[in-house]
């Protein structure tokens, strides 16, 4: 097997195992004692409690100054600061609600991006929040434990919004907690993986809707911070990933090629823990992994270069320093609760999408007037993404689904698991079994999209409305733009 068929095998729902692999070493690797700056890790967002029980998180969009460089400020874009945004925490059964502010000097969205949830709270294009205005979105959880995110989804702006840094971590709990390290910050560690381009004075550069992919950068952020540092202190620590960059592709592994356990994938956990010593993740992807560690240790993370287009480069990424002494942490468990799978009827609905270039679905751009499908609450379906070109990947908001092949190959146990995002490798098909939600809108659609953001910024997108089922045929096919707050 070679290279790219083994990345486009193992990438299947962005999990890419390099079990007996012949990965080369990163050509460039850090000097370790480069990694001088300690992680920055999210605070969490407290929420105050209405006399109901629900619990308001309140967020503003501004601008700010950051040093992604040490010692050399500049203008950033953040949430409640002035670089990206902190970790919302919630669980399920709580009611919800947002309060977000839009500080900045242009419009923008904050959408949900995982999350199951009525089509207005979603936080698309048309949920637009105008400058200096309150969108107050709120729903109940209602769906299994996860790490989630939120991030701008404004129309032809997404790509340069999250560039400068407008996105966070949204992680669910629920009664599965207590079978994985779970303290945040000590045991339980938030990962947004970024890539910039950064100029002599550390602002970041590029125009993120220029060339093929937009911008694939040269320097590395972990939580915003430049070759970071973490102590860990504990001898298993549960890692969320996210792969928050406009177009990068992570394969993810440690410098020793240690073994560690992938425990969950976008939208839930695995049924059982399933080994691996790389991970690979495309934009709007999110993992989570267990890894264990030895008293007095010293390893790199780093990502290492494949044969795509959004994957060049190798690049260490977050030195790991664990403690003289290491507190004992609990043997995972040998199954995990996980989602119940999706199970697909004999008649399933099919449809099907063509990735065309960067600006195209099924030969349409995005237009938000148009509603391209009309799906039955409570279905599942099946999606088959034909990619014609080169590197692509699908996100469908509101859903949860399973990959069923890629190219007719079943995906490996470590990648079989609930996602939202899935990559697409060049010239393939991916099937998916999709599992949608029973929140009906007739007029107030979902979207669905290449998470590559210059290529959802060019069209590369499309919508959908859940409705009550029987009445597919009464839904019309053009709607209001209007729906801004």
């Amino acid at each position: 097997m070679n290279r790219r068929q083994f990345l486009a095998s193992t990438a299947l729902s962005g999990l890419a195992s390099a079990c007996g692999s012949s990965a080369a070493a990163p050509r460039a690797a850090s000097d370790p004692a480069a990694f001088r700056t300690e992680l920055r890790v999210p605070p969490l967002l407290e929420p105050t409690v209405d006399k109901d029980g629900t619990r308001r998180f309140t967020l503003t969009m501004q601008q700010g100054r950051s040093e992604i460089l040490a010692g050399k400020p500049v203008e950033t874009w953040g949430i409640n600061g002035p670089h990206l945004g902190p970790t919302i925490r919630a669980a399920r059964g709580d009611r919800v609600r947002m309060t977000v502010t839009n500080r900045l000097d242009e419009a923008s969205t904050v959408h949900w991006h995982g999350m199951r949830l009525p089509a207005k709270m979603d936080g698309g294009p048309h949920q637009t929040i105008e400058p200096g205005a309150t969108w107050s979105p709120h729903w109940t959880i209602d769906q299994p434990a996860a790490t989630s995110w939120y991030h701008p989804h404004p129309h032809g702006e997404t790509a340069k919004h999250v560039y400068r840094g407008l996105a966070g971590m949204f992680i669910i709990d629920d009664r599965t907690t207590a079978q994985l390290p779970s303290r945040y910050g000590i045991d339980d560690v938030p990962l947004i993986l970024q890539d910039k381009n950064l100029a002599e004075d550390g602002s970041p550069t590029g125009d993120p809707l220029k060339g093929t992919f937009g911008i694939l950068g040269d320097h590395m952020l972990v939580n915003g911070t430049h070759a970071p540092f973490l102590n860990v202190r504990t001898e298993r620590v549960r890692f969320r990933i996210l792969n928050g960059s406009n177009a990068r592709m992570y394969h993810l592994t440690f410098a020793d090629r240690r073994a560690f356990h992938v425990v969950g994938n976008d939208a839930g956990l695995l049924p059982a823990p399933a080994q691996a010593d790389q991970v690979s993740l495309t934009p709007g992807e999110r993992v989570e992994v267990v890894v264990t560690f030895t008293p007095g240790e010293q390893v790199l993370l780093r990502t290492l270069s494949g044969s795509d287009d959004i994957d060049e480069g190798d690049f260490d990424l977050l030195k790991i320093v664990a403690a003289a002494r290491l507190a004992a942490s609990p043997r995972l468990p040998a199954s995990l609760t996980a989602p119940a799978p999706i199970v697909v009827p004999p008649n399933a609905k099919v449809r099907r999408f063509r990735l065309n270039g960067h600006d195209a679905i099924n030969g349409k751009e995005m237009d938000l007037s148009r509603i391209d499908e009309v799906v039955p609450a409570d279905a599942t379906e099946i999606w088959e993404i034909e990619n014609t070109v080169y590197a692509h990947n699908f996100h469908i908001h509101e859903v949860a689904f399973q990959v069923l092949d890629v190219n007719g190959d079943k995906p490996h146990a470590y990648a079989s698991g609930h996602k939202d995002t899935v990559y697409v490798p060049p010239k393939s098909t991916v099937r998916l079994a999709v599992q949608f939600g029973r929140f009906t809108d007739p007029v107030t659609p979902y979207m669905y999209h290449c998470h590559i953001l210059r290529h959802e910024d060019s069209g590369m997108m499309g919508q959908f409305v859940i409705v009550k089922p029987g009445t597919e045929n009464q839904v019309p096919r053009t709607i209001a733009t209007h729906h801004h707050t």
